[in-house]
Order: C-alpha cells, then structure tokens, then sequence
C-alpha cells in the first residue's frame, strides 16, 4: 500500500529543508529565495518504523515566479490528490499570515488527516510564537525546526500514526526483484529533458517551459517498464559558469554534476535542431570524465525531420553529429522526439543492451593471445628511447555490486609512462572487436615491473607470462651442502 506524505505551504516557510531532513539527505536545493522549488519531488523516510513516501511541492499562493504559478499549483494539486497525509508546513518566525490562513481552508477542502507543522522555532524561547497558529482550528500541530533538527522524530512518530498501516505481499516479500536502473537525463537547458521524462513516463511529471532553467532540482523518479525497474533523474540544465544568475542555479548545476556521478547510465539529451555545441561538448566531457556509461539521445527528431527529404540526408545530420562528439564514440547514439514519443523504445532497449555487455568479461588466455596479435600488428612507438611493453594482461573481476559495471584491464607492462593516448585508443579498438561493450567507457590500469621482476628475467621475458611468477631464477654456483661427500661404493667382483 502506498504511505504518502504531501509537505505543503506558502513559500519560503522550509518545506524543502523538512524534506530534506527527512528524507535523511540532501534533496531539494534549500535557499531563502522564495519559489525555488517547481516541481514534485519524492523520497521515501526511513526515520520511523515503516518506511513512507513524502512529496516536497513548490510553494502555493504567492505569485513569486508569474512564469510558473499555474504549473506549481497544478503540481501540488497532483501531490494533494495522491497523498493519504498533508504535512501544512508554516513559519513560526514570520507568524501568521493571511496566505497561510487561506491555504488552511484549502486544506481543509481536501477532507484528508492533516498535521500542522510550525517550522522554525529553533531554541525553546521561540516556543509562544507557535501559540499563535491555533487560530487556524487544526487539532495536531507541533513546534519543530528543520535547521536545527528539533521535534523530527516526534514529527514521524505523529506522522505514522496518521498514515494507514502497511500491508505486506507474501509474494513479493519473498522475492528478489531486479534492481533500478539509475538513468541521469543530463544536457543544457532547454534541450527537452523534462519533455522527454514525461514523455517516458507518459505523465507531466515535471515543468515543461520554453524558458531556460525551468527544472532546479535533481528529480528521482521511479519507473517501470517491461519488469525492469528504473530511476529516472531529471536534472537541472547545465549552464556555462559565465552564464549561471544566481546562487539557485549555482546549486542547480553543482546537483546535476553530482548526479551524473550517481547514476548507473547517463543519458545525454542534445537539441537535433541546433547541432552539437560548445556546452554539449562539455556535459559529454563531464561525462567521461566520470567514467560513466552513456547513451547519447538527439531529441526533436520531428523538426529535424522537416528539413531532410530523403533518408540519406538525415543519415549524414546524424553522422556529423556524431562527429563532435568524437571522444565518446564509445555512446551509441539515436535520434529522438519528446513530442511525437519516437524511438522511445529504442533507447531503452540500447540502454538493456548497455546492461547486458557489462557483465561480460575476457578470459585472461584469450585476453592475452588477443593483445598479443593487436601489439603484433602494430607495435607502439619509441619513447625517449625505449618502447612500451606489455607483459600480462587481465581483466578483475570488479564488478562490485554495480548494476553496470565499467570494464576494467590491468596491464602489467615494463614502464607505464611509455603509453600514450593514441596507443590506449588503439588498445580500445582491437579490445572491442572481441567485446563490443556498447556505450561503455573500457579503463586500463597499468602496472609496472618491480625490481625483483627485473633482476629475475635474465633472458628477457616473453609476453604472456606473469610478472610475478614469470621470469626464471638466475643460475650460479650452488651454495655449498653441509652433508659429507660419500665415498664412491666399490663394485663386487671389480
């Protein structure tokens, strides 16, 4: 059964930060700025006994942001309608306000279990200030502080009370359900990320807008399609530094680079109808530089559509495309419509294909035999003298607990600093010929001989064996035995 906690209010009285303290991280962006949250936000609070979902909702009331006031009020009325509990969050510094009297007799319209939550009585002299909210007739209110964490547990406890018991399945209790897929929407605003989200889930699960900056928060999301579960996690668009305005949207890209490094896959969503920019080259090196799976997404299809007449055009759009983003070739890329719902079902299935090949892993024989011919073929270049080779190769298996895990090769070589960057693509190549590790970023870990390897490989050793069992001990002088000699027997009848 569904446990849901709504946190409502006017804005700008703490319901983010109570959110966040009570889904025991950070979650929503926390600033003094009025109408910072948009969008619904969900998460589940593990403080009590049973876990329950709350709902953080953008502020009511206030005409803060005239750009989006229609859309926060239909958000938090989605967020009304779903919850079994309305947490009303007000401000006990501010006292009672006319808004917060109008949104009680809203509430009370709902006919849903309600708990007034006086926020911001931070030590026990601000204590009389919450007296003054008895006025709205609520029977359960309690005095906490988000900031400072006072009265959350007690808040719960009132909380779990309030909210109807659980019920268990037998069935699925008993079962071991696959793990989320946690997928980062990631690119610059106004690309359609929040578009193609919704799209997804076949739901105006967050704002849409054709002002940039419309999405703040790092939105998890869960979805389910086909039995596989997964976390969509819409992001805030990435701005260049430069163009950031304010501190919210400081805290806006800070939170949608954190989640690239969360996330299991990243799906970088890339406007077809502009091309690939500067910004996009930099979200992708983001990327990489996290080492992170990635599909490469280019949406509004539909327009690109449009201008190309034949199918041949659209190829040659998409392979300059391609193009650009010419260091993670390694991210199958598609095109895309948000609006028209196209090749949806593609990207999930590329995504399930991303999966499946990180699981797989080259057998250390067959692994070196394959560098073996790959370094035959093309030796690598002399550097300050000397030429890098590579003694044993494996492939851990490291996969940690991660859904997908990122290939990984160690290579024991004579000198790590002698492979450069066109070699270690070359390497990249010939490696996923035998493995193809669609959308996967394939990491090399060199190591290089100790002394002891090198005193012991008196003949030079052969590629493929160990370094740490492969060269053979030097001959010499055995060390004399402390055992008599014995005198040769003399032979009967000699």
């Amino acid at each position: 059964m569904s446990r849901t906690v709504a946190i409502v209010g006017r804005p700008n009285v703490g319901k983010s930060a109570l959110f966040n303290r009570l889904a025991g991280r950070k979650i929503s962006i926390v600033h003094d700025m009025p109408g910072v949250t948009r969008d619904r936000i969900t998460a589940n609070c593990k403080l009590g006994n049973e876990p329950f979902e709350i709902i953080d909702t953008g502020g009511i009331g206030a005409n803060v942001d005239a750009s989006f006031t229609e859309q926060v009020r239909a958000e938090v009325d989605i967020a009304l309608g779903a919850a079994d509990v309305l947490l009303f969050v007000v401000d006990g510094q501010d006292g009672l306000t006319p808004l917060d009297a109008d949104l009680a007799r809203l509430m009370r319209r709902t006919a849903k279990p309600l708990l007034l939550a006086i926020n911001k009585i931070d030590v026990d002299q601000h204590g009389p200030r919450a007296a003054e909210f008895s006025r709205l007739g609520f029977n359960d209110s309690i005095a906490i502080s988000a900031e400072h964490n006072r009265g959350i547990l007690p808040l719960v406890a009132w909380l779990e009370r309030m909210l109807p018991a659980p019920e268990y399945d037998a069935l699925a209790a008993g079962s071991d359900p696959k793990s989320p897929i946690k997928i980062a929407v990631v690119g610059r605003p106004n690309v359609g990320k929040s578009s193609l989200t919704n799209a997804i889930l076949n739901d105006d699960r967050t704002l849409v807008s054709p002002i940039s900056g419309t999405t703040r928060d790092a939105i998890d999301i869960p979805y389910e399609r086909h039995g596989q579960h997964y976390v969509l996690i819409d992001t805030a668009g990435i701005r260049a530094r430069s163009k950031v305005d304010n501190s919210v949207e400081v805290f806006s890209v800070m939170r949608s680079e954190t989640s690239i490094r969360r996330a299991d896959i990243c799906c970088l969503v890339i406007d077809a109808a502009q091309g690939v920019t500067s910004q996009d080259k930099k979200i992708a090196g983001l990327i990489q530089e996290a080492n992170k799976p990635c599909v490469v997404a280019f949406n509004k299809w539909d327009l690109i559509k449009e201008r190309t007449e034949t199918k041949e055009e659209l190829t040659e759009v998409l392979e300059e495309m391609r193009s650009e983003l010419f260091f993670i070739t390694y991210a199958p890329s598609m095109l895309v419509s948000a609006k028209t719902g196209a090749e949806l079902t593609r990207l999930f299935k590329t995504i399930e294909r991303i999966r499946s090949e990180s699981q797989f892993r080259i057998g250390t024989g067959v692994l070196n035999r394959l560098l073996a011919e790959t370094v035959a073929l093309h030796p690598p270049a002399m550097k300050g003298g000397k030429r890098l080779k590579i003694l044993f190769g494996t492939q851990p298996d490291r996969l940690g607990g991660k859904i997908i895990p990122v290939p990984e090769f160690v290579l024991f070589v004579n000198d790590e600093k002698l492979l450069d960057q066109s070699y270690e693509r070359y390497l990249d190549s010939k490696l996923r010929e035998k493995a193809p590790y669609t959308g996967l970023p394939i990491l090399f870990h060199l190591r290089a001989r100790t002394a002891r390897d090198k005193s012991n490989d008196t003949r030079g050793q052969k590629f493929g064996r160990h370094p740490e069992t492969g060269g053979r001990p030097p001959t010499g002088p055995r060390k004399p035995s402390n055992k008599k000699a014995e005198k040769p027997r003399r032979r009967l009848g000699g």
